[in-house]
Formats: structure tokens, sequence, C-alpha cells
């Protein structure tokens, strides 16, 4: 992409109005916080410590906001704690340039490295850097600092305070990323219906898997709903895939077909109900004609061989599913509560965090390392705008360096949409204030009241777009200035120079010092390539010998698969905002090869829907095959790390070998499954050729797309007693396969 280019689509994507749900209640009670603190401060005290209150309420609202799983009170009362001490450790070090601008340095540096933990620890951070950066104007004395400090702590405490005697919705957020995982699951079994082959995105599983992760607290708290549905709908999304595949379930055409897309139907119309039955708290039911359809007769069953099977473990799960969905219903059911030695995702407590924050941190100082290198320019970037603004013939310099810390991220694209829509937003709110300050004249009192109204309105937008909210949050400022006193003819010009020197600072930062995630494609697919392998490995394992230490590791195998995803997938959708030439892997490569990888991770879960239980059928030939699988995969993963070309010579020296052991040795979904596998690692390695002249990249891609479109036709044979089809003995009949 070229800069011209990444200019227009940064500008659009800071620009752009997202859909997303209000929530007026949260800004209500939330803004309420900030005019509780700035009411009394204004009437008893002065404007002075009425703007350090609005300051702590307004951060600490604001970090309430934020995506995050831990009590909203605990944040607001940390981001007030965090707040006051920048804002008194700021002041001890005011006065003198040489003590306050390493000081303002280190700081920004540590908010910066806040990031490794996560977003609303980086968030957090930036905003004592702003707190650091106003508030040392203000006091006069240690004595008043320390009073500053404390009424902004106050902010912080009035927020929590607010949280805990009006709840809205609690445990709202945790419901919501339940019922996301069970209805991504149910569209998931709709799209099946049409395409057997459909992708599926567990970004929503993943979410819900850490929205369940309590601490000791919350989980004595937590609604008896939110604690087993998601492990049914882990279950569930396999053996789904795994009836509607046309290689390992129901035939392509024929009553087969249509028997797998009725249970489909059904199976998406439960998880749909129980998904709204979690997400208001209320009784819902499936529809009646659902639940018909989600019986398996033994006489007249047109399913056969792993499809009959596949059935009849989909028809057992939604069973389940259906006393989520019809909990609290007419019958006066409620969900059973958990019993006292249930086993929960634990989540450590704030005082028991500081090992995990140190580890991480200490991951992260590194040279390459994103945060790393984000702190490096928030320090930088934060010191440097103090002192060019100091140096202007300008008042409040603290604009530049504040506009710069709020809108630096760790990745190019949002640094840069976020610089765009800051510059937009305080342009419009800086204009509308204006307005209205020359409509009403100076009154401390009209201000304050302003000032509570924009914040209202600032929280209300806060997820529809940065330029939304922050047209308000101009706005506010503007307001409270005018209630200290500050005349609007010097503010708003300044404000306007400032914000945009800030965002050019923070943008040039970017070019001077970057983190780009193209370079880091190669190595993003290796990783992914090495847990799909041991994901893929343990899966077969488990049908060499079934047993719950087997299962364990198929399902840690299968949480490193997903996070290794979830990280190609973000530094692919930044490398392709990135205005840099490939290196290592073109779109076209890194696109076709995701395919690849996607295809061979769902190759494993079709056969994780099949892994027999402790007293099934054992296939001991699978051994030699995951080892081999393994094998390969790791020594994959360090050639296109190293930009060569990938071999499986023990993966094909292992299926070879397969087809020579006893048929009672056998499974025909475990083989199908191999055979589906190493077709995926052939696509991988024509995408990530390093030696166009030595093979004939263009004609493997070509015969890809022809294998893709005969496979999509149903241009095979199949068994009818197992419905898996024979691959033609010689593994020439691809798998149009897509998504994990």
């Amino acid at each position: 992409m070229t800069w011209l280019r990444a200019f227009a689509e940064v500008a659009r994507s800071g620009l752009t109005i997202e859909e997303t749900r209000l929530e007026p209640l949260l800004a209500l009670r939330t803004a309420a916080g900030v005019a509780i603190v700035i009411g009394p401060a204004l009437w008893l005290v002065s404007p002075a410590y009425a703007a350090s209150a609005a300051l702590g309420a307004y951060s600490a609202g604001g970090a309430t906001f934020q995506r995050t799983w831990r009590p909203r009170k605990v944040i607001a009362l940390g981001a007030g704690a965090g707040l006051a001490l920048s804002t008194f450790v700021g002041y001890l070090a005011a006065g003198r340039l040489v003590t306050f601008l390493p000081l303002l340095a280190v700081w920004a540096f540590v908010a910066g490295m806040a990031w490794a933990v996560g977003s609303t620890a980086g968030i957090v951070a930036a905003t004592t850097v702003g707190s650091m950066l106003v508030t040392i104007t203000l006091p006069t004395s240690v004595g008043r600092a320390l009073e500053h400090a404390g009424v902004i702590a106050l902010g912080g405490v009035a927020q929590a305070v607010l949280i805990l005697l009006f709840p809205i919705r609690r445990w709202g957020a945790h419901r919501d990323a339940l019922a996301d995982a069970l209805a991504a699951v149910a569209d998931y079994a709709r799209r099946l219906r049409h395409d057997p082959t459909a992708p599926f995105d567990p970004e929503p599983l993943m979410t819900a898997r850490d929205a369940a992760a309590v601490t000791p607290s919350q989980a004595r708290t937590r609604p008896p709903v939110l604690h087993g549905p998601r492990g049914l709908a882990e279950r569930i999304r396999p053996v789904v895939a795994a009836l509607a595949d046309p290689d390992v379930g129901a035939p392509t055409e024929g009553p087969g077909r249509d028997r797998a897309r009725e249970l489909l139907k059904a199976a998406a119309d439960v998880l749909d109900a129980a998904a709204r039955s979690v997400r208001r708290g209320t009784p819902a039911s499936a529809p009646p004609g659902s639940v018909d359809v989600l019986r398996v007769d033994e006489e007249h069953e047109v399913l056969e061989g792993p499809a009959r099977q596949a059935a009849e473990r989909l028809v057992e799960l939604l069973r389940e599913a259906l006393e989520v969905a019809n909990c609290g219903g007419t019958s006066g059911k409620t969900p059973p509560p958990p019993p006292a030695s249930a086993q929960f995702l634990v989540r450590p407590t704030m005082f028991r965090l500081l090992p995990v924050v140190v580890r991480e941190v200490r991951r992260e100082l590194r040279r390459d390392s994103p945060v790393f290198r984000h702190a490096v320019r928030l320090a930088a970037v934060a010191a440097l705008g103090y002192v060019i603004a100091a140096r202007l013939p300008l008042g409040h310099g603290y604009w530049a360096p504040i506009a710069s810390v709020m809108v630096m991220r760790p990745d190019f694209h949002r640094t840069y949409a976020r610089a765009v829509a800051r510059f937009a937003g305080t342009l419009a709110g800086v204009a509308l204030a204006t307005g209205i300050v020359r409509a009403v004249g100076p009154d401390a009192h009209v201000f304050g009241a302003l000032a509570v109204v924009s914040v209202g309105l600032s929280y209300t937008l806060i997820r529809t777009g940065y330029a939304y909210s922050q047209c308000f949050t101009a706005a506010y400022v503007v307001f409270l200035l005018g209630m200290g006193g500050q005349a609007w003819e010097q503010t708003v010009p300044e404000r306007m120079v400032l914000t945009l020197l800030g965002g050019a600072l923070a943008m040039l930062a970017y070019v001077v010092f970057p983190a780009w995630e193209t370079p880091r494609l190669p190595g993003r697919l290796a990783d992914w390539l090495a847990a799909n392998g041991r994901y893929a490995a343990a899966v077969l394992r488990s049908y060499a010998e079934p047993s719950r230490e087997r299962r364990a590791d198929m399902r840690r195998a299968l949480l490193a698969s997903r996070e290794a995803r979830a990280a190609w997938q973000e530094a692919f959708d930044r490398a392709k905002q990135e205005p840099v030439r490939p290196r290592g892997l073109t779109s076209r490569e890194a696109e076709e090869a995701q395919e690849a990888l996607k295809r061979f991770g769902r190759a494993a879960m079709l056969l994780e829907s099949h892994v027999p239980r402790a007293d099934g059928h054992f296939v001991p030939t699978a051994e030699r095959f995951a080892e081999a699988l393994e094998a390969d995969t790791t020594q994959a993963a360090v050639d296109v790390r190293e930009h060569r070309n990938p071999d499986w010579g023990r993966v094909e020296e292992a299926l070879h070998a397969w087809e020579g052991t006893a048929a009672e040795d056998q499974s025909p979904v475990v083989r199908r499954g191999a055979e589906l596998q190493k077709r995926a690692l052939e696509d991988l390695a024509t995408a990530v050729s390093r030696t166009p002249l030595e093979r004939d990249v263009g004609s493997a891609r070509e015969e890809q797309r022809v294998r893709a479109a005969v496979a999509a036709e149903g241009m095979t044979d199949q068994d009818p007693r197992t419905g898996v089809g024979d691959g033609g003995g010689d593994g020439e009949r691809p798998a149009s396969l897509s998504g994990k």
C-alpha cells in the first residue's frame, strides 16, 4: 500500500461511524459521577478544585467503558488512584525542566509498557500522563498538591460508589460474550446447510473463554447460567462441521444431505434460543418443530456411519442446550447451581496481578517488540512535545503532548486514524462550544452544567467512533476552562494549534521509529503452523490412546492454536494497512497460506468430533502419523521463518505406511482426515514456495483451483455405507475446506 492510499484509509477509518449499541444509562450514571464532584467543589471551594475533581471523575468514568472483565468499580478506583499519584509526583518534580522532563519521559515509557498487560491498562496509563501534564499547573504548594491529588482520587471513588449503588446490567458484558459465542455457532450451523465447508471464526469462543475467567469473589456471585453453555458451544462446533462435511459426514446429495440440513437448522434454532436466554436473562424456548427434529429413529434414520455418529452426538448436545434455553420457563425451572467442587477459570485478583504484570512487561522488553517500541515513541514524543510547546508563545502548552499521548497506539493504522479523528473532533467540538460560550456569557455555574452535559454525550458516543466522542470531549474542556475563568478567545486558537502539533508529532514518531507488522508475517505464520501441527498431532494421539490425559493435551493444543491464529490474523490485518512493501510474503502468498492453514486446522477439528471414548475403537497406527505430522510441521515452521521451502517427507512416508496396515487398525474417518491434512500442507508449500523456477507454482495453484471447483460441484464418489469419499486411493481428490 502506498503512503497516499494509507492516508486515505486512515482518514476514512478515523471518521467512520461504528455501528454499535448505545448505552445511555451507563453514560448517564457516569456523567452523574462527574456532576457529583464538580457541583460541591465549585460551590464550596473554587473552580480550580472543581477542575481537578472533574478530571479525576471524567478519566475514571472513561476507564469503566474500556473492554475488561474485571468489576467496573475496581477499574474506577484504580484509575482514580493512578491519576492522583501522577498528579502529586508530577508536582514534586515541576518547576525545573531538568527534573520534570526525565520524570515525564520515564512515566510515559512505563505507561507505554502497560500495553503488555492489555489495551485497558495501556489506555488508563496514558490518561495518567495527561493528568501529570495538566494538573501540575494548578497547585501552588506541596500541601495544595496533596489536596488536588485527593480530590482527583475522590472522583474515582465517586464513580465506584455509583457503580456499586446503581448497577446496570450486572454481568451484562459476560452475558453478551457467552451469548455471542452461542449465536456464532448457530450462525455457523445455518451457513453449513448451504456451504458444507463454510469457515468459522473462533474469536467469539475465545472472547467467551476470556470472559469466563473470574476471581474467587466473582465466582461466588456469578449467575449459574454463565457456567455451562460455553462448553456446549465448544463441543457443538466440531460436531456440526463433521455432520455437514461431505468427506467425513453426510453425503453430498440425497436423503442423507436433507436430514443433515434439518439437524443443522434445528441446531441453529436451539442455539439462538439459548443465546437469547443468556443475553436477556429471561426464559426462552426453541421452536417446537426444531425439538421434533432432534430425534434419531433407530429404524428409519437415513444417516449411516460417521454421519450418524455425528448426528447422535449433536442431538445429545442440543438436548443439553435446550435445558439452558428452557430454564426459567413456564415450568419454573432455574439453572442448577454448580457443585462446590466445580472448577472455574481463575483470574488473579488485583493484588496478585503484580507478578503477572512484571512477567508480561519483561517479555516485551526487547527491541523488536511493538509494545517496547510504542513505549519508546511515547516517552520521546511526550518530552519533545512538552519542550516545543513550552517554547511557543501560547498558553496551555500541555495540550500538544496530551494530544500525542492520547492518540498513540502500538500500531500504525490506529495511531494515524486517531490523530485524524482527534483533530477533526476537536475542531468541531471547539467550534460548537465557542458558539455556546459566546451566546451564554461568562457564568461558572452554567459552564459547569454544560461540562456535565458534554461529558454525558461523550460517554454516550464513546463506542461509535473516536472523532464523535472527541467532539464533545473538546467541548467539555472548553467549558471547564471557561468555568475556571479562562477567556475562550485565547484558549480556542491555542488548543487548535497545539492539538495539530501533537497529532503531527505522533504521526512523525511512527515514521521515525516504526513497528511494522509486514516483516513479521513469516514468523507469525510459522508460529501458527507449529501450533496447528501440535493440535493435529494431539487429536491423532487421542485416536491411538483415548484417555483423559490425551483429551486434556488436545484441549491445550487447541487453545494454543487459536492464540497463534489470532496473533497471525491481527498481524495480517495490520500489515494490509501499512505503507510498506512486502518482505518475505506477498499479500497473495499470505492469503493463500492462510487459507491452507485454515483447511489444515479444520481437518483436525473434523477428526476431533469423532475422537473415541475410553471404551471405543482404538486406532494404534494414528500414533506414527501424529509423530510424523508434528515433526514435519515443527521443521516447516523453521523453514518458513527462514524463507526456505517446507518439506513433508515424514508425513508422506507415514501415510504410505498406513496403507499396508490391517483393516481393523484403520478408521475411514481418521484416514480421510489424514489425507485432508496432507493436501492442506501441500497447498501451504505451494503458497510459500521460494523457488518458482524449480517448481511450477503457477501450475500448482491452477491445479489447486481446479480441485476446489471439482469438490464444490460434488464430483466425487462416496461410500453409501459410511458417507466417506474414497479419495481415489492416491490422495488426488482434494478438499475444498476453508476456516478452522
